[in-house]
């Protein structure tokens, strides 16, 4: 049995990975810390409720003693960490907690997962590390890390200590940096999610700058089924790009969103475009494919008909959470004064 501390197993990709590996794995015993931020839901989790490979526990990766303890009482001899502030938009608004969590809580993983002599550590990262892309090119696990955001500097922040443990004191450890992602239980915050959140209730969707930024998108099972190939089989001290290598313009998917719910394009608003917006980014996974034997199962077609029949069909959970602290900050970021 392998006893796995996850962290942030609560959040879109975290319960996406606990959900689909309990299912796959009898022989993982899964110790899930969340520290149930707004991102955070605990119905996302709700199949595993008498499953007794899975213990939840609501806390803080920063919070020393209950990581500590935690170690202690489950006998941790692995880690995966997801746990991450992880949204572009909020780190310009307010970047301590993204410094707080994404840095400190893991450095604190880090050094108890180093004290415990951990059998493998890996950090859940991000192809945002690596920068803004040109019209051409695909970021390699060698491009340099060059982050234009609070939230991606955070992370290579994160990373850069990950790859400092290795180096300095011969941790396991390895990086996956992932391309976005998207699928079920993702908060409507990020683009594929709200769109389809703000066409079904014919409210206005904000779309950044003139809607050509292009992004590589990949199902987050495809994603998960990545991460748990690098758990298995990754190589001690390296990195490796997940990606799906399905470039769109975000207005392209909006218009293929809106399309697919019979929705009008008029529902289209440009708004005034975000802080240090990178244009463009692409993976290179041609490591992991060809070390590891991964490749990507859903095309994006496929993918995007099942993520929209998912919203459609739990109305109930994106409801709950559209109210509240979502409601307060989605009028900050696209509030009236910035549509045009």
């Amino acid at each position: 049995m392998k006893n796995i501390l996850v962290t942030g197993g609560a959040g879109f990709i975290g319960s996406n990975y606990v959900n689909h590996i309990l299912k796959e794995r009898d022989d993982y015993f899964i110790v899930n810390l969340d520290k149930l931020t707004y991102a955070g839901n605990l119905a996302n989790l709700s199949d595993l409720k008498n499953d007794t490979k899975h213990i939840f526990v609501k806390g803080d990766i920063g919070n020393r003693q209950l990581v500590t303890y935690l170690f202690e009482k489950y006998n941790i001899e692995y880690v995966i960490n997801f746990a991450a502030e992880s949204h572009v938009d909020r780190s310009i608004l307010g970047s301590y907690e993204f410094y707080q969590t994404n840095v400190i809580g893991t450095n604190i993983l880090l050094e108890t997962a180093r004290r415990f002599s951990v059998k493998k550590f890996l950090q859940i990262s991000t192809d945002e590390v690596y920068g803004s892309l040109g019209s051409s090119g695909l970021f390699t696990e060698s491009t340099p890390i060059s982050p234009n955001s609070p939230y991606s500097s955070s992370k290579a922040g994160s990373d850069m200590m990950v790859q400092a443990f290795y180096h300095t004191y011969n941790m396991p450890v390895v990086i996956t940096r992932c391309s976005n992602n998207y699928g079920p239980y993702q908060f409507p915050e990020k683009l594929i999610p709200l769109m389809i959140i703000n066409a079904l209730n014919n409210k206005q969707l904000p779309v950044y700058g003139d809607g050509m930024n292009v992004r590589d998108w990949i199902y987050v099972i495809d994603h998960n089924k990545a991460i748990n190939l690098v758990f298995e089989n990754g190589r001690a001290g390296e990195v490796y790009n997940i990606g799906a290598s399905n470039e769109m313009p975000n207005i392209e998917i909006i218009k293929l969103i809106l399309k697919k719910l019979d929705k009008p394009e008029s529902l289209i608003k440009y708004v005034t475009d975000r802080l240090g917006h990178d244009r463009r980014y692409a993976i290179d996974s041609s490591k992991i494919q060809n070390e590891l034997g991964w490749k990507p199962e859903f095309h994006f077609e496929e993918a995007i008909n099942k993520t929209i029949d998912w919203y459609l069909a739990n109305k109930d959970w994106w409801e709950k959470i559209i109210s509240g602290e979502y409601q307060t900050y989605y009028d900050i970021q696209y509030g009236k004064a910035k549509v045009h």
